[in-house]
């Protein structure tokens, strides 16, 4: 019944059955839990001991007096899924195969339904410490033959590393069990290239992370370093607004500009801090009293300093970073205004430059120059100014709001665009999309948004994996491929094929976070595998320990910075209904 109605949706709550079990179909975009050991059917069932309400509040009340060592350094979270004993996890599994057993007809079942393969917690109370037990039916064509069994065991956390298997043994003990004369293995391997921020001896868990998968086949032993010739993919979440961010500056002014949209939306604004020192208003009051005595040269240029710092400003990023986001030189009038006013701390010292701007366009007093194709307010008014008729303003409400945020909205497009089509040399493809005017004003600051999420991306693996411009330009597509088809996501994962030799230097001489190695025999229905692997979290939530992922306090073979690990084993066996 799950099954038949999960087809159309996937239910949002789990099913209770028998009163002690919860049934939960988990498919499409839902992350499996049982991912790391385990890679196959697109929906699958979760079985987990059911938690009532009462139960869970007694089992507060009687840890609340507990103090655990690590308590401290980690987030308290609400309790995970709650697991069932081997015993009744066993029970089910075999409820499981006699429904989908054609030689059983007692049952009175007349249509035969291939289910979802079926996973179910165990609380890992049995000398294996199982934590998973699994059930995979097996087919040939429409029909029903077998069930794969698996068995998930975990141990650990532990530093000590003489407690590893050897991969002999583990081959042997494969064919042992399945009658192999010949097996294969097959590796994997995950390092992270960006480690978690530890400060004053606090974890702090960042939501940016690069990591590189990295499969290999044939296997000499365990934790080897992957050879040259796998097959590697980086993974890359980066959430932006790390002041260690190359472009950290760029994400502030991004800030006010997004402040100023939901000024517009609410009527209410929240200035973020300043990006200057002194206040916007000396600086416009300075920026227009220099295109007074420069009226009758370039009005669109001051000095060659000047300039200089403009631009160095507009981009607003390290020197080291310079070489792929250089500063444009060919800021207008409105543009240069924007550096000005970007420092803007409240309503009125924002209505004060606009009233000097103003008045020293009416007066004829400066003549800027500004872009063509902009239909921003302010532009309208100098483009009156250049006949010597000027409309009033009023700057009341949010029309000194309006008239900012336009001015910087434009401004940054082009800075983006700069990047994206001139420096990382990206096609036009998508170009349209993100710079358009034809949707509202909060639409468009919500493409900028995916711009500069997409900028961060670009920027920090330049500068931390040293990428050149035929590694960013796939990924730049990749990322635009996304942002043109979804929201903004900066959780989302963007994966990029590469080769193992373009991040070896950041990981030949690291700890792995997750290390496996897969023993198989067999072809086709007939094929079963053995996973060992070895990781610095633990692999299932209903057994995690609190220090999992810290570094062992206590000395290991001399060294005192010996990562802790868990270790994992899934085992398959086949049973035949003929």
């Amino acid at each position: 019944r799950i099954y038949e109605e999960g087809r159309e949706n996937i239910p949002e709550h789990p099913y209770l059955y028998e009163t002690d079990v919860e049934i939960c179909l988990v498919g499409g975009s839902c992350k499996s839990p049982v991912e790391r050991f385990w890679s196959g059917s697109s929906s699958v069932f979760i079985l987990q001991k059911a938690t009532h309400k009462e139960e869970s509040d007694s089992m507060e009340e009687s840890k609340a007096d507990e103090a655990l060592s690590c308590s401290q350094l980690l987030p308290k979270e609400s309790p995970g899924p709650a697991a069932l004993s081997v015993g009744r996890a066993k029970q089910l599994v075999s409820l499981y195969a006699m429904v989908q057993n054609p030689n059983v007809t007692h049952l009175g079942i007349s249509d035969l339904v291939v289910l979802p393969p079926l996973w179910i917690r165990c609380d890992g109370s049995d000398p294996e410490h199982t934590c998973w037990i699994g059930a995979e039916p097996l087919r040939a064509g429409k029909e029903i033959t077998g069930i794969n069994i698996y068995v998930v065991s975990c141990e650990g956390p532990t530093a000590d590393k003489t407690c590893f298997a050897n991969l002999e043994e583990l081959k042997m003990e494969h064919k042992r069990r399945h009658h192999s004369c010949v097996v294969t293995t097959k590796g994997f391997a995950q390092y992270e290239l960006i480690q978690v921020a530890a400060i004053e001896d606090t974890i702090v868990e960042s939501g940016s992370n690069i990591s590189v998968d990295i499969t290999w086949n044939i296997v000499d032993k365990i934790l080897e370093t992957p050879p040259l010739i796998s097959a590697a993919t980086l993974n890359i979440a980066l959430q932006s607004g790390d002041a260690r961010s190359p472009v950290y500056q760029v994400y502030r002014e991004l800030q006010l500009l997004l402040a100023l949209a939901e000024g517009l939306k609410t009527g209410v604004t929240e200035w973020p801090e300043p990006l200057e020192t002194e206040s916007a208003v000396e600086l416009v009051q300075e920026f227009l009293t220099d295109l007074k005595k420069k009226l009758d040269g370039d009005c669109g240029s001051g000095s060659k300093d000047e300039t200089e710092k403009i631009k160095c400003d507009t981009a607003a990023v390290d020197s080291y970073i310079k070489s792929i986001f250089s500063e444009r030189g060919d800021l207008d009038f409105a543009e240069q205004l924007w550096c000005r006013m970007r420092s803007v701390s409240s309503y009125q010292e924002l209505i004060d430059c606009f009233t000097r701007v103003i008045k020293a366009l009416e007066h004829g007093e400066i003549q800027p120059w500004i872009h063509q194709g902009s239909s921003s307010f302010l532009r309208k008014l100098i483009q009156q100014s250049y006949h010597g008729k000027m409309e009033v303003v009023s700057l009341s409400g949010i029309t000194p709001i309006q008239m900012l945020f336009e001015i910087g909205l434009d401004k940054m497009k082009k800075d983006y665009v700069s990047f994206f089509i001139g420096r990382s040399r990206s096609s036009l493809l998508f170009q349209d999309y993100f710079i358009s005017t034809s949707v509202d004003l909060q639409e468009q600051v919500h493409r900028v948004q995916k711009l500069h999420h997409m900028l961060e991306i670009m920027v920090n693996c330049r500068v931390l994996l040293q990428f050149r411009h035929e590694n960013l330009f796939p990924l730049t597509q990749i990322c635009m491929k996304y942002y043109k088809e979804n929201p903004l996501n900066e959780k989302h994962v963007f994966q990029l094929p590469i080769r193992p030799a373009l991040v070896k230097k950041f990981y030949q001489n690291e700890h792995p976070e997750l290390w496996k190695v897969e023993i198989g025999s067999g072809h086709g229905a007939k094929e079963v595998k053995t996973m060992w692997q070895v990781s610095t979290n633990p692999p299932v939530e209903h057994v995690a320990s609190n220090n999992s992922g810290l570094f062992s306090d206590s000395t290991v073979n001399g060294s005192t910075e010996e990562r802790l690990y868990f270790i994992t084993v899934t085992k398959c066996s086949q049973v035949h209904f003929t």
